[in-house]
């Protein structure tokens, strides 16, 4: 069993995972937003650059969710994030050398957004194999206390340090040394990883997870509510139009408007805490 300390150690790492891993993510969608439309002046463009990402998402989720159960989380974490390096490491091979060819850069983001398929699933179910149940909720709240304080500080990081460089190849190269840093992190968390029994793969028990989801009313309406509200917070791809040609900002206001969302949610995290939904849940939600 763990002791004291080094359960805080693995927990303020992963906490510090939680904060760092989306800053990265934030700072690069901000840099690779403003370098698209500032090549191309199309708007449908900034359309494709989030199409680019979600659509491995969408064909993966299940081999994902499959992987994250029958494999090494840490392990599976740790070759996302390499993976995640790569990406960082060509979109600054990309910027420095000036190519101004698109399609370069939407083969790296869905090369990211293949990575990210693997990773959500891995990262998102660590939590539980370094707590014990009685303190998981304070441990959630922790944890998702320092990914909503990384949506709000890594767009306006990402969009300042465009502004500072000049261009998008310092946000690059910073994303690239936050992720090696986080590769190195993670070699410090120390895992109870469960005995799972060996399954063959098959249809049967990649499709499991969707049949659970399917019986569980609660958990389906939960996710097909936030499906709609990602669909319709796509919207957010088109900011940098609002940045240059309305509000005529430079990158910095790019990052600036990125970062909005992320406040609203903060304030409505805390608000939810001191006064938590009771009645009508569903409801509410759903206006």
């Amino acid at each position: 069993m763990k002791g004291p300390r080094s359960l805080y150690g693995s927990v303020s790492t992963l906490s510090s995972q939680s904060f760092s891993y989306p800053a990265a993510l934030e700072m690069q969608s901000v840099a690779v937003g403003w370098q698209i439309y500032d090549i191309t002046r199309r708007p449908l463009d900034l359309g494709l650059v989030g199409l680019a990402q979600f659509l491995p998402v969408i064909f993966l989720f299940l081999p994902a969710g499959h992987a994250a159960d029958r494999l090494n989380r840490k392990s599976l974490v740790v070759i996302c994030y390499i993976g995640f390096a790569v990406c960082y490491g060509l979109l600054l091979e990309i910027a420095r050398a000036g190519v101004r060819d698109i399609r370069l850069i939407y083969a790296v983001l869905v090369l990211l957004g293949i990575v990210r398929a693997f990773n959500a699933p891995a990262a998102r179910s660590l939590l539980p194999l370094l707590v014990p149940a009685d303190v998981f909720p304070n441990a959630v709240a922790w944890n998702a206390t320092t990914f909503q304080g990384a949506t709000i500080l890594g767009p306006a990081l990402g969009g300042l340090l465009y502004a500072a460089f000049n261009g998008p190849a310092g946000v690059y190269g910073v994303a690239l040394v936050v992720t090696a840093l986080e590769l190195l992190s993670v070699f410090r968390v120390k895992l109870t990883e469960p005995d799972r029994p060996h399954e063959e793969v098959s249809t049967r028990n990649v499709l499991a997870g969707l049949q659970y989801i399917w019986t569980h009313k609660l958990i389906l309406g939960s996710i097909s509510l936030d499906l709609f509200a990602v669909l319709l917070g796509g919207a957010v791809a088109l900011l940098p139009v609002y940045a240059r040609d309305i509000l005529h900002t430079g990158a910095w206001g790019l990052g600036l408007l990125r970062a909005a969302p992320g406040c609203g949610a903060g304030v409505m995290a805390l608000l939810l805490a001191y006064r938590p939904l009771r009645t009508s849940v569903g409801k509410i939600m759903l206006c």
